[in-house]
């Protein structure tokens, strides 16, 4: 690795080696110029066509994703613009695609997929476009994407009181929260947001046969285990077999007309 890509390996560690790293997190790590540099790279390396529309899929989260005709003279102009990065397919005649970062400017552009991906500044910012209607002009969906992400709370107070001291504003400051300020006439709604940290996912594994015994064996002792719980199955079938084989009936069954149900001849 040269001396260029280890400075910016230290700049941004989350940066990938490869295009077939990329997952649904750290896409959001890169812009449009690195990830069409890696898809590039990995294309000299090998052919990866049965990976391409996985990729494509996990980029189109964060990213504008455009198939163009590069033959096509409109198409050339609107698309090769400085804003757009620019990758080809590992199959010809697929065309080439151009991505963009999604531009995040109104609040209605958040998804739960996004949102974890702002900082409550930003968010702050949406909500303040918002024609200044404060937390409650904000559709349900829209608060429900939004507080996956961050923690929210909101206060209404005189313009007067609202920087008081030790006051609600202060104490929030104090905790991590942003504030947005909105004037209502002469009381004043403040919105807080901060990011919620990331939930990690934890694996349950049941220990409702296990006992303390269970917990201290060892490879040997389960391998025993193993080999007696298969003695004790074929024993088992052993049984079942002998029952079946010197089984008797204890009287023939009868007749439909012993039993008094009529008999055609």
């Amino acid at each position: 690795m040269e001396k260029d890509e280890l400075e910016e390996k230290k700049r941004n560690p989350m940066l990938l080696e490869s295009i077939l790293d990329l997952n649904s997190n750290n896409v959001w790590t890169l812009n449009e110029f690195q990830i069409a540099d890696l898809w590039e790279a990995e294309k000299k390396e090998g052919d990866f066509t049965t990976s391409e529309d996985k990729l494509l899929n996990i980029i189109r989260l964060a990213f504008d994703v455009v198939h163009y005709n590069e033959e096509d003279p409109r198409e050339k102009v609107r698309y090769e613009g400085s804003e757009w990065a620019h990758l080809t397919h590992n199959r010809p005649g697929r065309g080439t695609v151009a991505l963009r970062r999604k531009n995040i400017s109104r609040i209605t552009d958040l998804s739960y997929e996004n949102v974890r991906h702002i900082t409550a500044a930003t968010l702050l910012e949406l909500i303040d476009r918002n024609f200044g209607g404060g937390w409650e002009s904000i559709s349900l969906q829209i608060r429900d994407i939004i507080e996956s992400g961050f923690d929210v709370s909101t206060t209404q107070l005189p313009a007067s009181r609202i920087h008081a001291p030790g006051g609600t504003l202060e104490h929030k400051v104090q905790q991590g929260y942003d504030v947005l300020e909105i004037p209502k006439g002469t009381w004043v709604e403040a919105i807080f947001a901060k990011k919620k940290d990331p939930v990690e996912k934890l694996r349950f594994e049941s220990s409702f046969y296990k006992s303390e015994e269970d917990e201290n064996l060892n490879d040997e002792d389960v391998e025993d285990m193993d080999d007696r719980d298969d003695e004790e199955e074929e024993e088992d079938d052993e049984n079942d077999e002998n029952f079946y084989t010197n089984y008797s009936a204890e009287a023939e069954v009868k007749n439909e007309d012993e039993e008094g149900f009529p008999v055609e001849e």
